[in-house]
């Protein structure tokens, strides 16, 4: 077994959201990793809907207390952890009162999308990367799920390359359906500048980032591997890894997840090394 440590950035984990296809893969599949014999670490963000007492949150003060600077404006980093006690499996959410405080996921309680989803993920990106450079820990395997996490691989592959938590890991995607529908171009590239991802740099990306789809296709970009997490999801996406030559695993449904997951992180690993 190569693969030893796995970390999850994720949307939604159950039972801190609703159940759904996503927030399920993000309750069970990293148990059965854990339970596979891997050591994991999972993240995900301190969304408002979360009761912090029920759900015995509370600050990790170590890990807190840097800004984030997003577009040249301050962003305080808060991080929180709770255990799901069934599960012997600790959640840390990366927390924010702009961003996450008394404000749900993708949409208000109008439905309407919140017009700073970009930034929300931008900032929960680094915001774990961040974080795990405090906890000095260091991944084989970095799986992201969903929209909210579709800008880490690009920060893992670019601006934190260099740094020993991230030098020698590889990136899987899982991508779903859900994408926010209304990006500002010019907002976006901006508030993505970080060390070396410059306006030079992402010029020179090939990506349309008007597209409602841009957000998946940077994160399979920079991904080493691809997951189709619901069936008959994004197709264009999974033709665009295909072309890309990345190891794609297709759905893959919710039984055998620590052989199915397990084998193909080994893959990715494997493929990767050669």
């Amino acid at each position: 077994m190569n693969v030893k440590k796995v970390l999850f950035i994720t949307q939604e984990i159950v039972p801190y959201v609703s159940e759904s296809a996503m927030s399920n893969a993000g309750r069970h599949l990293p148990q059965a990793i854990q339970e596979s014999g891997r050591e994991i670490r999972t993240f995900m963000p301190r969304w408002g809907g979360i009761n912090e007492r029920r759900n015995q949150l509370h600050e990790v003060i170590r890990l807190s207390g840097m800004n984030i600077i997003i577009d040249d404006t301050d962003h305080p980093l808060i991080i929180k952890v709770a255990s799901i006690q069934a599960a012997r499996m600790q959640v840390y959410f990366i927390d924010n009162d702009d961003y996450f405080h008394k404000r749900q996921m993708l949409v208000d309680e109008n439905g309407e999308e919140y017009p700073d989803n970009v930034e929300r993920a931008i900032f929960y990106a680094r915001g774990v990367l961040e974080t795990v450079k405090k906890l000095r820990w260091c991944p084989d395997v970095i799986h992201c799920f969903g929209w909210m996490s579709a800008v880490a691989p690009l920060y893992i592959k670019t601006a934190y390359k260099d740094d020993p938590p991230f030098a020698n890991a590889k990136v899987v995607y899982s991508a779903y359906n859900e994408m926010p529908s209304s990006l500002s171009v010019d907002d976006f590239k901006r508030c993505l500048a970080f060390r070396c991802v410059d306006d030079a740099f992402l010029d020179g990306l090939d990506v349309d980032y008007s597209s409602p789809d841009v957000l998946n296709r940077l994160a399979v970009a920079f991904s080493d591997g691809l997951v189709q997490a619901e069936e008959g999801a994004c197709p264009d996406l999974m033709d665009f890894a295909a072309a890309r030559n990345l190891p794609v695993l297709t759905y893959p449904g919710a039984d055998s997840l620590a052989e199915t997951y397990g084998e193909f992180y080994e893959r990715v690993f494997s493929e990767v090394q050669k």
